[in-house]
């Protein structure tokens, strides 16, 4: 039998979400560049060691952001209609979310993320402190076309997309989200996203190679939850994780490298690996800021306002769906 339709066949046995997970996790494993996607990195742990990551000083993209969005709530409150519901896509630790739930008054909050537990989490603490808000925690995959809850589809709408989550995508799988999201929120709809800008590689390396390690675990924790939910084997001490600045392609990437030949088991299928061979497992691009106002132009949004640090490591978008 071919061992994809016999894959095939047992993946139906899964839940839905798990058999998704399987069929991208063995697509990317038998290509020629081994890779596998980051939106599955944020299990449970994975999500724990993502908040970690983000309180490190080598990681700058965090601290930056809330410093634009501390200082510049209020202007972009400006922005946010009246009884809005605000949609976050990929919502993890509500940090960045409180500061424009404290300048401005809105009707609703839906927190979309894959991470259904730590999403539901978030949200119970949240609502005990604005009990005033609407909070409809959404459990689903943003990186894919998904129906809002019915008591705010009435509402304005404005996206929240902080963070360099937008990095993590090829350019046009970031054009394709940008178009998915306004189809979601509908014209007129406004969107606040965070864009990591280009910066010295002597910067950005450290920021995805912390010397205490944890994302090195983020990173290690993806094979870890393919061993739980699919039954793979792993050895994670023949594994090693590897950052590395692409300047032709102005980008940050990851990888996790085998540190020697090996064969991993997943579905009945060998998967060999060679020593040095690596699984890429995320990419960060930096923006300019020119650069990515055109992306968002050819994704049906209209750039409104934009917002730096004083070192213009990091941006803040305002933007409006045409």
């Amino acid at each position: 039998m071919n061992v994809h339709v016999a894959v095939q066949t047992q993946t139906h046995r899964l839940d839905p979400n798990t058999a998704a997970f399987a069929r991208d996790v063995l697509d990317g494993l038998t290509r020629s560049q081994k890779e596998l996607s980051p939106k599955y990195f944020y299990d449970d742990a994975g999500s724990e060691l993502f908040v970690d990551i983000t309180r490190l000083p080598e990681y700058y993209p965090t601290r930056t952001e809330l410093g634009i969005l501390h200082d510049r709530a209020a202007e972009i409150a400006e922005l946010i209609p009246p009884d809005a519901a605000v949609v976050e896509f990929g919502a993890g630790a509500t940090t960045k979310i409180r500061l424009l739930l404290a300048a401005h008054q809105v009707a609703a909050y839906v927190p979309v993320d894959i991470s259904g537990d730590f999403i539901v989490t978030q949200a119970e603490a949240l609502q005990r402190d604005f009990p005033r808000l609407a909070v409809h925690p959404l459990a689903a995959d943003f990186t894919k076309p998904f129906a809002l809850p019915p008591a705010v589809r009435d509402m304005p709408k404005v996206g929240f997309f902080p963070g360099s989550t937008l990095g993590n995508f090829e350019p046009q799988e970031a054009r394709r989200f940008l178009e998915s999201a306004r189809d979601i929120l509908g014209r007129g709809a406004r969107m606040i996203i965070g864009v990591d800008l280009e910066k010295d590689e002597r910067v950005l390396v450290p920021a995805y190679d912390d010397a205490a390690g944890v994302t090195a675990r983020f990173n290690l924790n993806l094979l870890i939850r393919i061993n739980r939910e699919l039954g793979a084997n792993f050895d994670l001490s023949a594994f090693a994780h590897r950052a590395i600045y692409n300047r032709d392609q102005h980008r940050i990437e990851m990888h996790l490298v085998s540190l020697r030949d090996q064969t991993v088991h997943l579905f009945g299928e060998r998967i060999g690996f060679r020593a040095g061979e690596t699984i890429h497992t995320e990419n960060s691009y930096k923006y300019s800021l020119a650069r990515f106002r055109t992306l968002a132009q050819q994704a049906g949004w209209t750039p409104m306002r934009c917002w730096t640090d004083p070192d213009a490591m990091f941006s803040v978008h305002a933007i409006e769906a045409d």
